[in-house]
């Protein structure tokens, strides 16, 4: 370590509680190569000397990218991405960004080849941690007539995708968690993701026509935009009620009508059509008793869509079958 101070390559910040930095070169001078002396390797063993490499990471360093090229090439079958960034790179500064907490939160606005999501799942199997990551990219299309384009529109072509940088992110990142888990088979952490589009609302916004206030009353008796897919809603409802949207989500059918389960009972959904008085009774009764089954930690909020059920009795007789099993925050769309 003193010969490194004395070489000028450990920079002292002129705040003394802010940790000092090793400076690196891409050339490194000679006397940088050479090994410390056995006297300060001594003094660089134990947990001191793993405080102050924690500490002195190098603001950037060089390394060719030959590596990640034929990491990339070898997982894709073909060299989709001209300059993919160094998996394992990555995952040594994520380590050292989080190496006091495994349950960190990455988010990486510029998905790219999807090097961020591997990287983390790939230090996870290494640590156990239960690290998890959001990442953002647009599905900027790719054009097949562009030299540099040229062999990943035809990638996503064969694998049947829209060409598209999004597609190919996404699958990296499914072959990239198999091999995760093939390189370490006892692992059991999550290598699993979900993909989410930006849309507008599935729910209709109140927007009357002042001059015409009967049309827009009937244009607004179904709350839901038409077209949409109820996993839309559900996931939508997800975010309005601030659940996360990664948990798990089981789904069954009850009294012939199909019900999902979030949150291990947390909330309760059916989105279902045709609710008449007959099949409210069963449909209730099924709820109840695999609400009970789950047995949720926290109460149950039980949401239906309004348009749902066939006409009020139904409707009112379901929060009536609710209630008197222990449901009291029944809700409708």
């Amino acid at each position: 370590m003193q010969r490194q101070i004395k070489l000028g390559l450990v920079e002292f910040r002129e705040d003394h509680t802010e940790p000092p930095f090793r400076k690196a070169h891409i050339r490194p001078i000679p006397d940088e190569l050479e090994t410390d002396s056995e006297e300060d390797a001594d003094e660089s063993s134990g947990e001191g000397s793993e405080e102050f490499a924690n500490q002195v990471r190098s603001t950037y360093f060089y390394k060719q990218s030959q590596v990640s090229v034929k990491e990339m090439r070898a997982l894709m079958g073909e060299k989709v991405f001209n300059n993919p960034k160094d998996c394992e790179e990555l995952a040594r500064l994520f380590d050292y960004c989080t190496s006091s907490d495994r349950d960190a939160l990455f988010l990486d606005f510029f998905a790219g080849s999807g090097t961020s999501g591997e990287a983390v799942w790939r230090l996870n199997a290494r640590d156990g941690g239960q690290r998890r990551w959001i990442m953002v990219q647009l599905p900027e299309p790719l054009d097949p007539t562009k030299k540099e384009q040229k062999i990943a529109a035809k990638f996503c072509s064969s694998i049947q995708k829209p060409m598209t940088i999004a597609e190919l992110t996404k699958e990296r990142l499914r072959r990239a968690g198999a091999k995760v888990k093939a390189d370490n088979p006892l692992f059991v952490g999550d290598i699993g993701f979900r993909v989410f589009r930006l849309a507008s609302s599935n729910i209709r916004a109140w927007e009357p026509d002042a001059t015409d206030l009967e049309d827009s009353l009937l244009k607004n008796a179904e709350h839901l935009i038409q077209g949409r897919r109820e996993q839309d809603v559900l996931y939508e409802l997800l975010l309005k009620l601030g659940l996360d949207l990664c948990v798990p989500i089981e789904t069954k059918t009850v009294a012939g009508k199909t019900v999902h389960s979030i949150g291990g009972g947390t909330l309760i959904v059916c989105l279902a059509d045709g609710l008449t008085k007959d099949v409210v009774e069963e449909l209730a009764k099924g709820i109840v008793e695999w609400r009970k089954a789950l047995a949720p930690a926290v109460d149950t909020r039980v949401v239906f869509k309004d348009t749902g059920f066939a006409d009020d009795i139904a409707k009112t007789n379901m929060a009536a079958i609710l209630n008197q099993a222990g449901i009291a925050d029944v809700r409708s769309l």
